[in-house]
């Protein structure tokens, strides 16, 4: 480690300013090649210039994607399993969805999910997460929302595929949170969720935000960047 890193390190985050993802508005996108189409979404490579050279990238051009932590007047979560092909594995997972309907906020995609998947709606919802799910390879940025106040709904969609299997099931989040530190569920969005929530409790719900703030994350991977 040089005497520079070495000292910026010792010093902590506050010698970058706050502890915050920075938007790369001086990364620009050259040529931008779809490599393969997909059912849902596309395989890319980009050549970017960056630090005086010029760089070839290949990714997943994901939609983006929304969920939600439902949760109870019992701090009970609910959870479904579902398969997933490309693991080998059903994983207990919180509701979720491609963000795939034209001009749909994340907000609403989330109502959409938890009735299509569980058949509930919610009275209260909170932003609890942003994330970006697999920064190496995939553009797939995925918003986690806090739902409470639940009731059931009724709507038109029916479940097939995977989905036809879906079974929901209230599980305490304490419960969840063991299983995820065990190592018994695994999935991404769910371990994040469970233990951004179990952190959110024990400050008294306080870091909770507005659910409709801007999705910045995935603003910049939808627009110019990507064409």
């Amino acid at each position: 480690m040089s005497d520079a890193v070495g000292a910026a390190a010792s010093e902590g985050p506050d010698a970058f300013g706050p502890l915050a993802d920075e938007r790369a508005d001086d990364v620009r996108v050259g040529e931008s090649t779809v490599l393969a189409h997909g059912a849902v979404w596309d395989m890319r490579r980009d050549r970017v210039a960056f630090g005086g050279a010029e760089l070839a990238r290949e990714y997943l051009d994901h939609t983006g994607a929304v969920s939600v932590l439902a949760m109870d007047d019992e701090d009970r979560v609910l959870l479904i399993k579902q398969y997933r092909h490309s693991t080998g594995h059903r994983l207990w997972e919180i509701p979720a969805g491609l963000m795939d309907v034209p001009g749909e906020s994340a907000l609403t995609g989330a109502r959409r999910e938890l009735a299509e998947e569980v058949d509930l709606q919610a009275e209260s919802w909170h932003l609890l997460l942003d994330l970006f799910l697999a920064p190496g390879s995939s553009t797939e940025a995925m918003r986690v929302f806090l739902a409470r106040g639940l009731s059931p709904v009724a709507h038109d969609y029916v479940r097939s595929e995977e989905e036809a299997e879906l079974r929901p099931q209230w599980v305490p989040l304490d419960d969840v949170v063991d299983a995820v530190l065990d190592g018994r569920v695994q999935n991404t969005v769910t371990a994040n969720a469970v233990l951004a929530a179990a952190a959110a409790r024990a400050r008294g719900w306080r870091p909770l935000r507005d659910p409709e703030l801007p999705w910045t994350g995935r603003d910049a991977v939808r627009g110019e960047r990507s064409r």
